[in-house]
């Protein structure tokens, strides 16, 4: 006759028990995640067993009511009051306010030659001006944001030489350079204190104005800090 195994019946009992304490711990666990999700009962909950009407905190600081805009570009028949209108939207941006280099890059094209002709010349003299993508994260970081100063705009006088040795219809009646000098404002956060710069600029700006056109339009821009004088 073969000897019983006692060890599988305690084995199994052993197994039981386990599982039933694994329930027992999966329940408790569940009821504490229920009590994290529901909150603590709520001593104004009504009599008869109905919910309370819900509860709404009015935040105690003041809540934005403007949202952040991109700079315009505007619109003159003056040659100098344009190319100052350029160079304000050119150097008005800002990391903090959702858009990237591109959407401000938009901003200035879109007084761009209608014809077409000098966008894609255009598109690369503005981004010369902006931080790169990758620069432009980085000094998100910080909240940098930059405007311009404008100190002084004129005709430089190598503009008349260069309209005299310019071949017929080589350039659209009404055309201008124009000069912008004037300083580079940043200011960003820095261990949350705030931290300025300023920084000598100065750059051309060439519009194409009346009679050509009834308003001015952006051609192209000079290397900032390589202006005609």
């Amino acid at each position: 006759m073969k000897t019983p195994d006692l060890s599988e019946p305690r084995t199994r009992r052993r197994v039981i028990a386990a599982l039933t304490a694994a329930v027992i711990v999966l329940v408790l666990s569940g009821m504490g995640v229920y009590g994290l999700l529901a909150g603590p009962p709520n001593p104004d909950r009504d009599d008869d067993g109905g919910r309370p009407e819900p509860s709404i905190t009015t935040p105690s600081g003041p809540v934005p009511t403007t949202t952040p805009r991109l700079p315009v570009v505007r619109a003159s028949d003056d040659p100098e009051t344009f190319a100052r209108n350029v160079a304000t939207a050119l150097f008005e941006w800002d990391t903090a306010s959702g858009f990237m280099p591109l959407d401000y890059t938009s901003v200035v094209l879109d007084v761009g030659d209608p014809t077409g002709t000098e966008q894609a010349g255009l598109a690369s003299d503005i981004a010369a001006y902006l931080p790169s993508r990758d620069a432009w994260l980085e000094l998100r970081q910080y909240a940098t944001a930059q405007h311009i100063s404008i100190d002084n705009a004129y005709i430089p006088d190598s503009w008349a030489t260069a309209v005299e040795q310019a071949q017929p219809g080589q350039l659209a009646e009404g055309t201008v350079a124009v000069t912008i000098e004037g300083t580079r404002h940043r200011t960003g956060l820095w261990n949350d204190e705030q931290v300025t710069s300023e920084h000598a600029v100065a750059f051309t700006v060439f519009v194409v104005c009346g009679p050509t056109y009834e308003t001015c339009h952006l051609l192209r821009l000079s290397q900032l800090d390589n202006p005609l004088r």
